[in-house]
Parts: structure tokens; sequence; C-alpha cells
């Protein structure tokens, strides 16, 4: 499976598109499951406050990590793109100045999170215990959030120096590192720092992701991309950023709406309602990982071409992209649908009563997977053509106007399974729009 032989520049067969794009789907997917290690540990040894707390406390942790994702996205498809035009001097100049610039974002976003995380968290609808987990949690993530952001803003920017093997490779050794640290410190420390443990795990995890990329960039290297100088230009930034805006848009979106279930599940099912979306989140981020991972390996492929002017290359990258997604998108709703009850029990067997609502849940979220894959490729697409106010458009109204209208609709007509159906409808309306602005722009961009 070794992609050293393929270049942005080649043509991309299926079997040459899934060889290339693999390693940034298992970055992906790596990514997911090692959080969802964190999860069950954290479940099955401090039980299900803490537990809960996690799950209050992280979407506020991912919107401000999202930066790296921006700036990763945003900023691969100007240096793919100024790459496809001729000039790698420019490109790996733009490549430094985006990876300073996120870095930098990182250390005033880390200190701002720890003054007022209690706050935070008290507007996130936590007292007591819970509170006080969600503040131990998260003070000790934001300690090491500029590594977060590094990580993912290198996941990206692996994939358009032609190596998206080393993007895996990392990611792999950042996961063990959370595997073991949580295997060593949730269960040998006593019970009131087995949360602590678990957070200093992920920390640590975070740490080895993003100071690995940093030395194989900042050294002469066997890739198109290497650290140097740079100069200040606020017209680049702000192209990267408006471009990556979809990504953070989603990012933000997905979390905010996580904030709204939370506060629901609260009112309609106390903690347990938390800790069982809790467990599909966690497993949900496995699934829409295949696709994010689908889109991030494609999109330097894509800049490129367009870069170019490789028009009938650009038809066939998404002609043969929505195939793969559609094959992946009924597997995974197979594979959800059979595995759903010994996921739930990895998780929350202790409690018979909470293990209940977590399955009967996920059987009806998991139809969301269906859809879900066309809409994230849909708004990355356009990322790595240039186009960040279409991609921003998809991602904003799929993530969280959708998303919004559809939990506080659908729960008034179904109870606590609106709650569940909301995702399927909010996803069946993105996928509608996507096809929309696909059919409406494939004069411009040469795809039609």
């Amino acid at each position: 499976m070794s992609n050293m032989k393929i270049q942005l520049s080649d043509h991309f067969t299926y079997s040459r598109l899934m060889r290339f794009t693999l390693p940034a789907i298992g970055t992906m997917i790596f990514t997911s499951i090692y959080g969802v290690v964190d999860g069950f540990f954290v479940s099955n040894f401090t039980g299900k406050t803490a537990f809960a707390a996690v799950n209050l406390i992280m979407p506020f942790l991912i919107i401000i990590g999202t930066v790296g994702y921006m700036f990763g996205s945003g900023g691969t498809a100007v240096v793919a793109k100024t790459f496809g035009e001729g000039d790698p001097r420019k490109a790996n100049r733009l490549f430094s100045l985006f990876i300073y610039f996120a870095a930098a974002l990182g250390v005033l976003f880390a200190v701002l999170g720890i003054m007022f995380i209690r706050p935070i968290s008290v507007l996130l609808g936590a007292e007591g215990e819970l509170l006080e987990n969600c503040v131990v949690y998260g003070r000790i993530i934001l300690v090491t959030l500029p590594f977060f952001i590094l990580q993912f803003i290198f996941q990206s920017f692996f994939v358009t120096a032609e190596r998206p093997q080393i993007g895996f490779v990392v990611t792999v050794f950042s996961g063990v590192t959370n595997m073991v640290l949580d295997a060593v410190l949730v269960t040998l420390l006593p019970y009131e720092y087995k949360l602590a443990g678990a957070a200093v795990a992920t920390a640590m995890s975070q740490v080895v992701g993003g100071v690995i990329p940093l030395f194989y960039f900042g050294r002469k290297n066997s890739s198109i991309l290497r650290l140097g100088k740079t100069e200040w230009d606020a017209k680049a930034i702000l192209k990267a950023a408006a471009n990556g805006s979809s990504e953070f848009m989603s990012s933000v979106s997905m979390s905010l709406v996580s904030m709204l279930y939370n506060k629901q599940l609260l009112r309609y099912a106390g903690e347990n309602g938390v800790a069982a979306y809790g467990v599909m989140m966690y497993v949900s981020m496995i699934f829409s990982a295949a696709f994010n991972g689908y889109t991030i390996g494609t999109a330097p492929v894509i800049g490129y071409h367009d870069g170019a002017g490789n028009h009938d290359e650009l038809r066939g990258l998404l002609r043969k992209s929505l195939m793969i997604i559609g094959t992946f998108s009924v597997c995974m709703v197979v594979a959800a649908e059979l595995f759903a009850s010994p996921l739930a029990r990895i998780f929350v067997g202790y409690d018979s009563v909470l293990m209940e609502l977590t399955v009967s849940g996920f059987r009806i979220f998991a139809l969301s997977f269906f859809f879900m894959g066309f809409a994230i490729f849909g708004s990355g697409f356009f990322t790595a053509l240039n186009d960040g106010l279409t991609s921003a458009l998809i991602s904003f109204l799929r993530t969280l106007v959708f998303q919004l209208a559809a939990i506080l609709i659908l729960p008034a007509i179904w109870g606590i399974d609106g709650i569940w159906v909301s995702i399927i409808a909010a996803e069946l309306m993105a996928v509608a729009l996507t096809a929309v602005f696909l059919i409406l722009k494939r004069k411009k961009y040469h795809y039609g």
C-alpha cells in the first residue's frame, strides 16, 4: 500500500485514489478510536458523573482546538493551489506562516480558556460534582492546547506534503501514548485522581501529536514541504481562514449543537441522557472520521488539479469520490445497526437503564450515516477549490441551522426519539443542499 510514488499531479484511478487517501482515513479513524478509549476508561473506572462531565466540556475544548483544523484545511487549499501554479518557494513560505500563526493562537486561547473554564462550565449546565469534574478535566487539557492545534493542522499538511503515511504513523504514536497512559493512570491512581489521570493521558498524547511533525518539517526531509523563514501576509491568513471557515464552522456548530443536545437531554433524561448521547458521539466520531479522512486526503489533489487547470481530472475525481462515499455510507449503516448493542455495552454495560436508552437511540441515530458523508465531502470539495463561501454555507446550514431547527421541532412530536431523528433530518437536508451547489457551480469550476 505504498504511496511513496503517488504525487498530487498524477492521474487518479479508483485504486490510486484509495491508496493515497487511506492513510488520511486511517489517521482520522485512529484519532477517533483513541478518543473512544478515553471515554471507555472514564466511564468504566470513574462512573457516569465524570463521564457526563467529559462529554459536557468536550464540545468547548473542540471548538477552540478547531483553529488547527481551519488553518489545516484552508491553508492546504492555498498551498496545494500554489504548487499547482508552479511556485514551490511561495508554497513553503505560506505553509510556515500558517503553522506559526496557528501555534500563536493556541497559546492565546489556552490562557483565556484556563481563566474562564469555570463560568463556561456553569453556562453549559454543570453544577456540584459535575462542575468540579468539568473544571479539572478542562484545565489539564487546555495546558497543551497549542499542541492539540498543531496536531490538527499537521494532519492536513502531511497529505499536501505527499507523505500521508507519515501523518498516520504520528497519529498512531499519539494514540498509543493516550491508551497506555489511560491504562496506567486511570486504573492505578486513587479514585479522586482518576479523571485527572485521563486528562493527563489525553494532554500528553496531544504533545506527541504536535511535536513530532514540528521536528519532521523543521529539518530537511523527503517531502515537498519544510518549515522555514516566512513573512507576514495578512491576505494569505485571511484567505486560509475563509477557505477553512467551513470546517471551523462545522466543528463549532456541531459543538454548539452538542451543548444544546446535552442541555435538552439533562432536562429530559438527566445524566443518563448526556451519557447515552456521549456514547453515540464517540461511535459517530469513528464513522464520520472515515468521511473526514477521505475529504482531507483528496483535498490537496483537487486543489492541485484546479490550480493546474486539469478539468478532466477534476471531473473524474468528483465522480469517483461520490461513488466511494456512497459505498462507505451503506457499509457504515449496516455495521452500526449490527453492533449497536455490543458498542453500547462496552461503555455503559454497568447500568441496564442507561444501556437500553443508548441502544434504542443509537439504532435511530445510525441512519444518519446514509447521508453524512456526501455533505462532508461536498463542503470539503469546495474548500479545496478555494471557494470558502459555498463550503461555509453547506457546513453552516448542515451543522447549525438544520440541526437546531430539527432539535427544537422534532422532540415536541416524538419526545426523546425526536432528538435522535433530528440528526437524520438535518443530514438529509444537507445532502439536498450539497447536490444543488454541485449542479449550480459545475460550469464555473469545469467539473460538470
